[in-house]
């Protein structure tokens, strides 16, 4: 592969899917100088040399219902991309989460004599099971981030599977490595002050849901106690849907600061995604909501065949670690009384970082280097 350039169709659709890339491609990089990735990312991806299609901005901006009214600009992407794959002579796609999408694509890829990677594995199991048979017949290999992935995918047929460790591992190494936990409660005083991190989330349709919220808890909270309220925000998302709570905040951090911002928080309100997971790494007791459109709660209610826990934290836990507050009970007045479960609570909170303390082996994963067993794949297609 020395001297030719060779195409990879890479597609991360969501600014987290962006983050799980940037935990292997720099190492793929590395060792494949001339690979040449295009498709679907967002700037860190553009920066590391990739041909942006499509920005992810473009792609991450809608909830389930918002997505109905979007699908023509999905169906002209895909075409897009199926025409770029043919005309760069494509053989090797990674696809990185982002199922809906994705799994279509997996299928015409298959189509196209593609060699797919599928990193992230669609959450089969909390959607529809067929989709199980989609990856049996079209991906090459699945990686799983979650610790019962390898094993549930398996007993149903799909039989590429190689659990990994989780993005998060790698991508926050150096913080995780000098991360020491200094927030025993018995050392805290929360009568004197409480720091409440605000993660509203990454996309429009979150922010402009939860926000209010967790700013109307916020405001109830300060009446009775001092307290310092921070928020992360998200680069994906307009300034304007933040700036009329700003006066509110006493700090404020972007998602590339997130370590930071986690380090210094007593609590967070952390709209359920990939960031409880970040949460629990740095073991920050967190209250974990999630609220959407009328259209929203029906779509998922029918479609939903799932009936354990919601949040990342709590599923790779296998434990209610974090309460869930999700569509009619996410409120001020619940988040509230959760919080105060906490503070009132000295040994229940301690208890909960130290179960927290366990995270990181939980997401360890068999496959050390993801970079190296993907360099061997796509030197067979190519050579």
């Amino acid at each position: 592969m020395e001297n030719h350039k060779y195409p990879c169709l890479l597609i991360a659709g969501e600014k987290s899917g962006e983050d799980h890339a940037l935990s292997f491609i720099p190492g793929l990089k590395e060792k494949l100088p001339n690979l040449n990735f295009f498709g679907v990312g967002g700037d860190a991806l553009k920066t590391l040399g990739m041909e942006l299609l499509y920005h992810l901005k473009d792609f991450s901006s809608f909830g389930v219902s918002e997505v109905l009214f979007q699908i023509p600009f999905y169906v002209k992407a895909y075409y897009k991309i199926i025409r770029e794959v043919r005309k760069r002579k494509c053989q090797v796609a990674i696809l990185i989460d982002f199922q809906t999408f994705n799994l279509k694509l997996a299928t015409q890829l298959k189509k196209e004599g593609v060699t797919v990677l599928y990193y992230v594995a669609p959450q089969a199991w909390v959607w529809k099971s067929y989709r199980t048979k989609i990856l049996e017949k079209t991906v090459h290999t699945l990686f799983t981030i979650i610790p019962f992935e390898k094993k549930w995918f398996e007993e149903r047929g799909v039989s590429r599977v190689k659990s990994v460790p989780h993005p998060l591992l790698i991508n926050y190494k150096d913080q995780l490595d000098g991360f020491k936990s200094t927030a025993l409660a018995a050392l805290k005083d929360f009568s004197k002050e409480i720091k409440i991190l605000l993660l509203p989330g990454s996309r429009k349709f979150e922010v402009r849901y939860m926000l209010p919220i967790y700013i109307e808890a916020i405001r109830e909270l300060r009446k009775i106690r001092n307290i310092k309220s921070s928020i992360a925000i998200s680069p994906s998302v307009p300034s304007s849907y933040y700036d009329s709570y700003l006066g509110d905040i006493d700090k404020i951090y972007t998602n590339e600061n997130l370590p930071e911002a986690l380090m210094d928080a007593d609590f967070s309100f952390a709209t359920s995604g990939t960031v409880t997971l970040t949460c629990a790494l740095f073991e920050v007791p967190s209250i974990v909501c999630y609220k959407g459109s009328f259209i929203n709660e029906l779509i998922y209610n029918y479609f939903i065949r799932y009936e354990g826990f919601v949040s990342l934290a709590n599923i790779v836990h296998n434990a209610l670690v974090y309460p869930e507050l999700l569509q009619k009970q996410c409120n001020s007045p619940n988040i509230l009384a959760a919080l105060f479960g906490w503070i009132n609570n000295v040994s229940e909170y301690n208890n909960v970082k130290a179960r927290l303390g366990k995270t990181a082996d939980l997401l360890s994963g068999e496959l050390r280097d993801v970079s190296l067993y993907m360099e061997a794949i796509i030197k067979n297609v190519y050579e």
